[in-house]
């Protein structure tokens, strides 16, 4: 089977980028409305006095919901424009045109939205061991794996850079 080209393996993983492209952007849907529902209840808690459902366990913690789904739905912000631009690269991958000039700024731009994830994740971490003190543990251990996926995108988008710059000289030599 080929890797590049119509009907080879990039273009079957391009169907499935997009599969997950669409269920992302109905996951940040019904994150940002659950963010509003959150809000909602934060500023009128007596919204929910004609339901039946009790609110006895979340009193009180409405904002630090609000926050946890605001931060979650960031997050799958994130994700989603990662999937996009995938969903681009393997465009040029199933034309049979890998490197294509504007795969290195994807790639560049799929790096800084990782590297920006992992410090998010850090910076929710610091806020959530300061307003939820009785949590037994909020992770903020430095994760390797993440950073050595942030340089190993970097430095796939200098691969695609000089590939590009040799494709270029090669169409350019008679």
């Amino acid at each position: 089977m080929r890797a590049l080209g119509p009907g080879s393996v990039s273009s079957f993983l391009k169907i499935i980028l997009d599969v997950v492209y669409a269920a992302l952007w109905v996951g940040v849907g019904v994150a940002v409305l659950m963010v509003i529902a959150a809000l909602l209840f934060t500023f009128n808690p007596g919204l929910l006095d004609d339901v039946s459902l009790s609110t006895g366990q979340f009193a009180g913690k409405w904002p630090t919901y609000t926050g946890g789904l605001a931060a979650a739905s960031l997050y799958m912000g994130g994700i989603l424009v990662i999937v996009g631009t995938l969903r681009r690269i393997f465009m040029t991958l199933t034309a049979g045109d890998p490197f294509h000039p504007d795969n290195v700024r994807r790639l560049r731009l799929i790096g800084v939205i990782l590297a920006a994830l992992e410090l998010g994740r850090y910076v929710v971490a610091a806020i959530g061991r300061w307003l939820l003190p009785g949590v037994a543990k909020v992770d903020t251990d430095m994760s390797l794996t993440a950073w050595f996926s942030v340089l190993v995108v970097f430095v796939l988008a200098e691969v695609f850079r000089e590939g590009a710059r040799l494709r270029r000289e090669a169409e350019l030599t008679i």
